[in-house]
């Protein structure tokens, strides 16, 4: 799914630099600017844990986190030409599963809010096309659990980083193609059967979208 929408996403912004629309004047981006940018967002994470007694015992299994497309919102404001701070909402469905040799049982589904706040550096910021970098705070709220298979499973919200990548390739007037790419950074601690089992879990998504951006 992620390579997917990557191809998705690169095929799009391809297909805009080769449009005679290009052709057209645009806004370009500077100090004081308002971007809102709505995407669609392949939020992946890159789950890692061990599943263990109370006691410490390793049980031989091993933590497991699905993938989700979600609508996601970028507001951004340009501090200077070149720094600009970004705030990321969106919201995501999960689901947690056990995994050992045997194949993986389905423990818990969660909705999870993973705001991000960077800031940014734009490399080329009047230009037609406009990478820009960055780096901040992201934030892991789950809520709407529900457990699955006899389970009782509950996950500690908490703070992570996240580092960004993207570019803006400005089509006409105030419009522009977004692509941007997100590591997070993220570890939580699950219990399970009111802490009979617990787990250190790893999930470090990678959000990957593609979007279209408004200059205001």
């Amino acid at each position: 799914m992620i390579r997917h929408t990557a191809l998705a996403a690169a095929g799009l912004l391809l297909t805009a630099v080769a449009s005679p629309a290009l052709a057209q004047e645009f806004t370009p981006k500077e100090k004081g600017t308002w971007l809102v940018t709505a995407r669609v967002s392949d939020v992946a994470p890159d789950a890692s844990g061990d599943i263990r007694t109370a006691a410490g015992v390793d049980t031989g299994l091993d933590v497991e986190v699905s993938d989700y497309v979600v609508p996601t919102l970028g507001f951004t404001y340009f501090v200077t030409d070149h720094i600009a701070v970004e705030a990321i909402l969106g919201t995501s469905k999960h689901e947690i599963s056990a995994k050992g040799p045997a194949g993986s049982v389905r423990v818990h589904d969660t909705w999870v809010i993973p705001p991000v706040v960077a800031v940014q550096y734009h490399f080329n910021p009047k230009g037609r096309v406009s990478p820009y970098v960055g780096a901040g705070l992201n934030g892991m709220i789950f809520y709407g659990g529900e457990d699955k298979g006899g389970f009782k499973v509950d996950v500690e919200d908490g703070i992570g980083y996240a580092l960004q990548a993207g570019v803006d390739v400005a089509l006409k007037g105030d419009w522009s193609l977004n692509l941007d790419a997100k590591k997070v950074f993220f570890e939580t601690d699950a219990d399970i059967n009111n802490g009979a089992l617990k787990s250190d879990v790893t999930l470090d998504p990678w959000v990957l979208s593609v979007g279209v951006t408004r200059r205001f």
